[in-house]
């Protein structure tokens, strides 16, 4: 019992004194990746290990090539260690590094949400205090001119179509977010999609004397959901003829690439500042106060972003010379 007590009393006295070798150099690694405090922990382990060894071997006065046989034993043990270790320590690295990219963006979300929370509180405030204050009048019967009747139910539409507008952008954004979007595919001339896009922004480019100029001939199909479909094309026309000055142009174009179907809208808005252009699919991101046009959500952006996304494509804005440059890229079997 005794030898057994001083066996066990080298082995602990020297595998503590690489112990705490290896506690200062952890200290020393604090810094570093979670990769590379899980090898050096394996790696003191080990020195542990051969240490209490060899001197265990020493006190008990084994010879030479019994030594070198426990050796070369807890040295092919502790390789196996060391490589199932580094490869778990890889994991580890790489799930910490999902960990912290998750915290980030759920950091970005909630301040998107804090940002669209404001953003609406605005927009619904505003326009439901002025048709208050033109209901009140109205029924105070204290409009009596016919011209100013008109006028106020004119604006009571006007404001009554803005809201609307903004809680459908609001419920698509919401079943974007929360998963709930269910594409039906179909084949879709990409030519109709955008001709009627063009249908219904024609009013407003008109207005702002804004010439829309589409591709005539080379336009793809795509297998993609139709109303979703029309919906991005829609919302990237109106952001860009609502950005573009007057007597200014907004060109459409498309065509197939590589197993992709890519359609382009191109203005010449005078670009987007640098700071900004990582910005714009963000909720509620609506750019400088002088860039903010009257009555827009800052969801139609990222209404199209969602949309792309949930048929497996992507969204890309760029700087050209006169303007900025939208491309949606979709796969053929969206």
């Amino acid at each position: 019992m005794t030898d057994m007590m001083l066996i066990g009393l080298y082995a602990l006295a020297a595998a503590g004194v690489v112990g705490l070798a290896g506690a200062a150099v952890l200290r020393l690694l604090r810094r570093r990746s979670i990769l590379v405090h899980v090898i050096a922990m394996l790696v003191i382990t080990v020195l542990a290990v051969v240490a209490g060894v060899a001197t265990v071997a020493q006190a008990m006065f084994l010879s030479g090539h019994d030594l070198w046989v426990v050796l070369v034993t807890v040295t092919a043990a502790a390789s196996i260690s060391l490589l199932l270790g580094a490869a778990f320590g890889r994991r580890l690295a790489s799930a910490a590094v999902w960990a912290q990219a998750a915290r980030e963006r759920e950091r970005r979300l909630e301040a998107s949400r804090r940002e669209l929370v404001a953003w609406v509180s605005h927009d619904l405030r505003t326009p439901l205090a002025g048709m208050r204050a033109m209901a009140e009048a109205l029924e105070d019967g204290v409009i009596a001119d016919r011209d100013t009747l008109a006028e106020y139910h004119r604006r009571i539409r006007v404001e009554t179509d803005r809201m609307t507008r903004l809680v459908d952008d609001l419920f698509e954004l919401s079943r974007i977010n929360a998963g709930a979007l269910r594409l039906v595919p179909t084949v879709v001339p990409l030519r109709d999609v955008v001709s009627d896009a063009i249908a219904g922004v024609a009013p407003l480019a008109a207005r702002r004397n804004i010439t829309l100029r589409a591709r005539e001939t080379g336009w793809p199909t795509v297998r993609a959901g139709e109303r979703e479909l029309a919906r991005i094309v829609t919302n990237l026309l109106v952001n860009s003829v609502r950005y573009t000055p007057e007597h200014g142009f907004v060109d459409i174009e498309a065509g197939h690439e590589r197993g992709s179907v890519w359609l382009s809208i191109s203005d010449t808005c005078g670009g987007i500042p640098a700071e900004d252009i990582d910005r714009v699919f963000d909720v509620a991101f609506r750019g400088q106060r002088a860039r903010t046009p009257p009555g827009g959500g800052g969801l139609g952006l990222a209404i199209v972003r969602g949309l792309v996304e949930a048929h497996g494509g992507n969204v890309e804005v760029c700087n050209t010379g006169h303007g900025c440059r939208f491309e949606v890229r979709l796969p053929v079997s969206a």
